[in-house]
């Protein structure tokens, strides 16, 4: 039996392609930050007009997660995860060619609607090709994707744009993407079934389901607190994340310590660093505890207090602000939870939506919070600049992230209700197909 033949190896080359695109994704995700002096120069925006090009990424990722939720339960992985990985490289590579800030912007909204696909359909995957004991592992494993990809999208992705440009850095991006959907495209399938392989011990075969199921499902989804508990976890978890990596992490440290840009991302990357790790940690430990609202809920407890260092101080040693940051990448994991815990109480033909359903909240975090902290800051300004950066004052900056600790804070109450209302056996169980105890 060969690696193609053998479905316990088969399903392994698959995600690989599929974690290939992923990583992909959060690269050109993060990658403005490098490109923006760049972008600027070669495209003559003003901030406003970058801060768009940044943010359309953002608002159409959250957009479609729902419909690829259905598109993932209804066609399959194979499909959704191939078409989305040609549609984000075709996207980086008019990037890289576009000649005006329109171009620029369009190519970019397709590198966001190619993305937004990828993260629910591995998901999906993982789903019908590994057991229901393994699936908080894989899903911090591709949540660990994501560390590595704000890695590379940091000093690596500056050293290459440095030695060869950003244009061919950009387009050799999309030439890898193209390659990796044609693999995901050849090695992906539905299920083992589908793949013409024997079934694996102890992984259920997904059934098919109707649009008029999936309406259904969707119904149920609305009317489920269990779900909106679960999403505001979310919510908070990834959207704290991605404002302290991608926004507002780097400019505190850059004001209030008064360092340069470079030696301040430093800070971020320690995040990143613990994203990489943290989710399949914790992950892991769920599957071996059989675990769930208990890993979750302690670490986004903890999360909280990491970030609520830098309100409470203002001014921590930066020995401590570094120890938070790399925390709080670390605890991301237990935000990550929510979506093993919303796929095991779905039957396992809704397990896309519901995924997607909670992955939404996610995205929306992201989009939302670093405005609102934005909004805070605008309160604080000096009218000066520190290293290029618009200087706020000690005291905005406590403001700012203290309304981020309070949001992650709402995410440890959301857990600590999930918790209670699954001990007193009030959930609503109708809609599990299946339970790992908390």
């Amino acid at each position: 039996m060969n690696v193609l033949s053998d479905p316990t190896k088969r399903r392994w080359l698959a995600w690989g392609a599929l974690a290939t695109v992923f990583l992909l994704v959060n690269l050109h995700r993060l990658s403005t930050a490098v490109l923006s002096e760049r972008l600027t120069t070669d495209f003559g925006t003003t901030a406003a007009q970058l801060g768009t090009l940044h943010a359309s990424f953002f608002l159409i990722y959250a957009a479609i997660q729902i419909p690829t939720g259905v598109l993932a339960d209804r066609v399959g992985p194979r499909y959704v995860g191939s078409i989305g990985g040609l549609a984000l490289s075709l996207g980086a590579v008019g990037f890289a060619m576009s000649d005006s800030y329109l171009t620029a912007f369009v190519s970019r909204a397709l590198i966001g609607l190619g993305s937004g696909v990828i993260f629910v359909s591995i998901l999906r995957f993982c789903a019908n090709w590994y057991r229901a004991e393994e699936f908080a592992t894989m899903t911090g494993l591709t949540g660990s994707i994501a560390g590595l990809g704000a890695i590379l999208a940091t000093t690596p992705l500056a050293v290459t744009v440095e030695q060869v440009g950003w244009r061919p850095t950009i387009f050799a991006l999309g030439l890898v993407g193209i390659v990796a959907a044609g693999a995901v495209f050849v090695l992906a399938r539905q299920s083992p079934a589908a793949a013409g392989l024997e079934p694996i011990a102890g992984v259920p075969e997904q059934p098919a389901v109707t649009f008029a199921e999936l309406g259904g499902h969707l119904r149920a989804l609305a009317r489920d607190i269990d779900q909106w508990l679960l999403s505001i976890v979310f919510f908070a978890g990834n959207g704290a994340m991605l404002t302290l990596v991608g926004m507002w992490g780097v400019p505190y440290i850059v004001v209030v310590y008064e360092l340069d840009v470079t030696t301040a991302s430093y800070f971020t990357l320690l995040a990143s660093v613990g994203v990489l790790f943290g989710p399949t940690a914790i992950g892991w430990l769920s599957d071996r505890l059989e675990r769930r609202l208990v890993p979750m809920t302690a670490g986004i407890g903890l999360f909280a207090v990491a970030l609520a260092t830098i309100p409470i101080f203002g001014r921590p040693p930066l020995a401590v602000v570094a120890v938070a940051y790399l925390a709080c990448g670390f605890l991301f994991g237990a935000a990550m939870l929510s979506l093993s815990i919303v796929k095991e109480r779905y039957p396992a033909g809704a397990s896309g939506v519901a995924m997607a359903t909670v992955n939404t909240a996610g995205f929306v975090g992201g989009t939302v919070l670093p405005m609102v902290m934005g909004m805070a800051l605008d309160a604080y300004q000096t009218g000066e600049t520190v290293g290029g950066t618009v200087a706020y004052t000690q005291f905005g900056y406590r403001i700012a992230f203290g309304i981020l600790a309070g949001t992650v804070a709402i995410g440890f109450l959301s857990s600590c209700w999930l918790l209670v209302r699954d001990r007193n056996g009030s959930a609503a169980v109708s809609a599990r197909s299946s339970e790992v105890d908390p």
